[in-house]
């Protein structure tokens, strides 16, 4: 039997379900690959906000990817959480010992849905020199690209700055905006590209970013250019976020099935 494309992602695990690890393998399997991990810390998590985060020790953390990746291999790479600047140096390490011509999704991870930290306050000048340059697509939003880029309150510039300082395209992320629509746009050489769907009426939208960045490694490792991965990853993502689902009592998660619930199988 053929295999699917492989996909691997190195990031947290969410406890409750919504993001991190479990959001990126939920939506590695909606989207046509089989998702391998690499967990980088652990959360205690649910719909309310984050209780508790403790990092794994590096010899972990190195020990999981190459048993990955030296026994089945990569097609694509997605990384989340990374919880602080030594395990950005850790992993920007292993990402260095990967074929040139496997794509790495990067989204630079530093708070939850819930306003939780998720990165150490020095990291993100590790994630700017470390691994943007490393990144294929980086995915901030706007609550991230200001800290990652080094530029406030100018998305043009902050994006521009990110291209050089190597990322090969930046995708800004307008979740966090007011208005009708959502609109990402995406920046690489020569390029801005807009992404827009409407905005739901929704406020259970744990994981979007996990769910995003998944789903564009996913069609990277089928074979697509990046404007039609990060498409058809909008479309993705758009329909979960719809779908998105009550859980606990606080912000629950979007919802990974809602193609196979919307068609009655």
């Amino acid at each position: 039997m053929n295999r699917p494309p492989r996909v691997l992602t190195i990031a947290g695990s969410d406890s409750g379900g919504g993001a991190g690890i479990q959001a990126d393998l939920k939506s590695m399997l909606a989207n046509g690959v089989h998702g391998m991990s690499v967990l980088t810390a652990i959360t205690a998590q649910n719909s309310l906000g984050v209780q508790g985060a403790w990092e794994l020790p590096e010899e972990q953390v190195r020990a999981q990817f190459r048993s990955v990746v030296d026994d089945i291999g990569v097609d694509a790479v997605k990384t989340g959480m990374l919880a602080s600047a030594s395990m950005v140096r850790v992993v920007a390490s292993l990402l260095r010992t990967l074929p040139p011509s496997v794509p790495v999704v990067v989204d630079p991870v530093a708070v939850s849905k819930h306003g939780d930290a998720l990165l150490g306050a020095d990291a993100m000048d590790a994630v700017r020199t470390e691994i943007v340059p490393l990144a294929t697509v980086l995915t901030p939003n706007l609550t991230e690209l200001g800290p990652v880029s080094g530029v406030l309150d100018d998305r043009e510039l902050a994006a521009k700055t990110l291209l050089e300082a190597g990322a090969s395209w930046v995708l800004v992320k307008g979740g966090h905006d007011s208005g009708p629509e959502s609109v990402d746009v995406l920046h690489g050489a020569g390029v801005r590209r807009t992404y827009s769907a409407v905005r739901a009426d929704n406020r259970h939208t744990h994981g979007t970013g996990c769910t995003l960045a998944s789903a564009i490694a996913s069609y990277l490792a089928r074979g697509y250019d990046v404007e039609s991965a990060v498409g058809a990853a909008k479309e993705y993502v758009t329909g979960a976020i719809q779908a998105g689902f009550a859980l606990g009592g606080g912000i629950g998660p979007v919802d990974h099935a809602w193609r196979f619930r919307g068609s009655g199988s």
